[in-house]
């Protein structure tokens, strides 16, 4: 999970502006507009995301490989334990920094980089991409950063290339107060002028925090269980989040 902007960044009330680089430096950081604090990273699982491993499994992954918001790593070192050529960014430095020294101690030939979602081919980021996988980056974009990241994905995209998100459901979205709307319609627009759609369904995403965690971290809402129906849990404890995963083919 990534997003181009820091706390610094925030305007017109929109809210989260998470400072994801001090997230990667281990940093205490606020989260929301209460200022509820905490210095861990609610998506870190220091393994690969399981709906991640699943399409893998399930043959839906094709190199090369571009993770977007690749965070510490996880997702990319385990594609490429599994063959394939992966190049991973992130905005934060520190993600990236910390993501290489992992891929060296693994022996692990993924390409990590710094580079920024809405300007990928100024960034650096090369072309001939037959997979592409954004796990829990979308959803940090506002309404003109996802136009510039999705048009910018065909620049360095094959023909026909496939693309996989996992992003927020729209009531959580709304919840959690994103950038902009992630319901099914707002989803289908962004992806419409490129991408076609090929698969669009809830799923639950595994997330780095316990219950007790998440109901620290999470913006209040009027009566606690309504707050407890955004979320399930797995069987080591782990909050599972309501997601969309998406599957489009680029047109």
């Amino acid at each position: 999970m990534t997003d181009p902007h820091t706390a610094d960044d925030r305007q017109g009330g929109q809210e989260p502006a998470w400072d994801f680089e001090a997230m990667y430096q281990g940093r205490e950081v606020a989260f929301g507009a209460d200022d509820r604090r905490a210095d861990l990273i609610p998506w870190q699982l220091d393994a690969p995301q399981p709906l991640v491993v699943e399409l893998e499994a399930a043959g839906e992954i094709t190199g090369p490989v571009l993770e977007c918001g690749c965070g510490l790593g996880d997702n990319a070192l385990f594609l490429a334990g599994r063959g394939h050529e992966v190049t991973a960014f992130d905005a934060a430095p520190s993600a990236i920094e910390r993501s290489r020294a992992k891929a060296v101690a693994a022996g692990s030939p993924v390409t990590f980089m710094v580079a920024d979602a809405t300007e990928l081919h100024a960034s650096g980021v090369p072309g001939g991409f037959r997979t592409v996988v954004d796990s829990a980056m979308l959803h940090c974009l506002d309404a003109d950063q996802r136009r510039a990241y999705l048009a910018g994905l065909r620049q360095v995209c094959a023909p026909g290339a496939r693309l996989h998100v996992l992003c927020f459901s729209g009531e959580l979205a709304a919840h959690l107060q994103m950038p902009a709307a992630t319901d099914e319609r707002s989803l289908r627009e962004a992806l419409r002028d490129d991408w076609t759609i090929r698969r669009m369904e809830p799923r639950h995403y595994t997330t780095g925090l316990t219950h007790q965690e998440w109901r620290k971290l999470a913006p209040a809402v009027p009566g606690a269980s309504e707050q407890d129906d955004l979320v399930a849990v797995d069987e080591n404890d782990r909050v599972l989040l309501p997601f969309w995963q998406v599957t489009a083919e680029l047109t």
